[in-house]
């Protein structure tokens, strides 16, 4: 194809009609978008639409039936894998892990790394950096881990957790180069508040998880510069009436975002409902994902850990809960269906996970935007995924 041709290609309009726009907590019935160029042109209700030359036109009835809803592309950051490849396997498997989560309309994700060494870890957040400087829908990386409590390893080897001392954090940012987004540590550990001024300070975002901290620890945390608390409930002290932990701190403090797992194994459907409504537009909707999600049952790894996924469920030999085969449609269906209204799940899968990393540009449809978009139809199932420009 000649440049003329690419230039031409890329200037073509997407002209999107009949469809409920869900965006911005709101829902729009009978709404069109049009895309130029990769970015959102045009927004509007009703029959005002008009299309330029050489558009490619979609009535959503025609692509998705009478329900059908168009939502802004999904943001994840954190997944591990899928489609049977583990993001810590290098670039080719992060590009096949990738392409079946936009299949499933994630237009955009943070690699997220498992525990490794330190040597290790600065190779792969090295090659992600590679990968984000020339592929836009990889944002960069998240270290879950090594940083974590001993006693909350979850799926993690605990050998080789390590504290978060300044020179151990010097070496993963400085391989990163400026492309780490987040780190998951346990604030409890030595050092762990002056590691979080340092992550911080380099321009990354932190996470409290895999903890075992109490109110004081996780407040002081917060305090310190973490504003993420990684798939809340899960691996760390649970949300007691007298003792309200760290998911109680993150409740009552709206700097924070917390991380959920909606795969209908992570967290009940109560307690699911429930968190929505106690952090409105502070849930982020996270997969966890590992290599099986999208692939068969069957024993896979994560990290040096051995995995056994039946059911669609992944867990270590000692039954842990090993990641999850969840993609963020699938976490869609599941929050609509524990009575999570659509609008306020759509902003759990978009705008407020892009925010918590410091990309508020992304997660949102509304004109200047890039055109990252998923077509649903009315059993809320991907139909068609459009990833826009940067």
């Amino acid at each position: 194809m000649s440049a003329g041709a690419r230039t031409a290609e890329r200037s073509r309009g997407v002209l999107i009609h009949a469809v409920r726009l869900v965006d911005g907590g709101l829902e729009r019935p009978d709404a069109w978008i049009r895309f130029v160029d990769g970015r959102v042109a045009a927004v509007g209700t009703g029959a005002g639409w008009a299309a330029e030359p050489g558009d490619e036109i979609v009535d959503g009835r025609d692509a998705a039936g009478e329900s059908a809803t168009l939502t802004p592309g999904f943001v994840d950051i954190h997944g591990h894998g899928g489609g049977g490849a583990a993001y810590d396997d290098g670039a080719e498997a992060i590009l096949a892990a990738r392409e079946l989560h936009r299949r499933h309309g994630t237009t955009r994700a943070v690699v997220s790394l498992v525990t490794a060494t330190l040597d290790d870890l600065e190779r792969r957040v090295a090659a992600i950096a590679d990968l984000a400087a020339v592929d836009p829908s990889v944002l960069g990386s998240h270290l879950e881990g090594p940083f974590l409590d001993v006693a909350h390893h979850g799926a993690h080897e605990p050998s080789l957790l390590v504290p978060p001392t300044p020179d151990a954090i010097d070496r993963l940012l400085e391989a990163g180069r400026g492309s780490i987004r987040q780190v998951t540590l346990a604030p409890e550990l030595p050092g762990g508040i002056a590691a979080i001024r340092q992550i911080v300070a380099a321009g990354a975002t932190v996470a409290v998880g895999h903890t075992d901290a109490d109110l004081g620890a996780a407040q002081a945390a917060f305090d310190a510069g973490a504003t993420i608390l990684t798939h809340a409930f899960n691996a760390m002290p649970g949300l007691h009436h007298r003792s309200p932990g760290p998911v109680g701190a993150a409740f009552a403090d709206p700097r924070v975002t917390l991380e959920l797992i909606a795969d209908g194994v992570h967290l009940h459907p109560i307690v699911l409902r429930a968190a929505v409504d106690a952090a409105p537009g502070r849930i982020a909707f996270v997969t966890d994902a590992m290599a099986a999600a999208g692939a068969a049952d069957g024993s896979y790894e994560l990290g040096p850990l051995a995995v056994r996924v039946d059911g669609g469920v992944a867990r270590l030999a000692d039954g842990t809960i090993a990641g999850s085969t969840l993609t963020q449609d699938a976490a869609l269906r599941t929050a609509v269906a524990a009575g999570v209204p659509l609008a306020a799940t759509v902003t759990a899968l978009t705008s407020t996970p892009a925010r918590a990393i410091g990309r508020p540009d992304l997660g949102s449809l509304a004109v200047g935007s890039p055109a990252d978009a998923v077509l649903l139809d009315g059993a809320l199932q991907v139909r068609r995924v459009w990833t826009g420009r940067l």
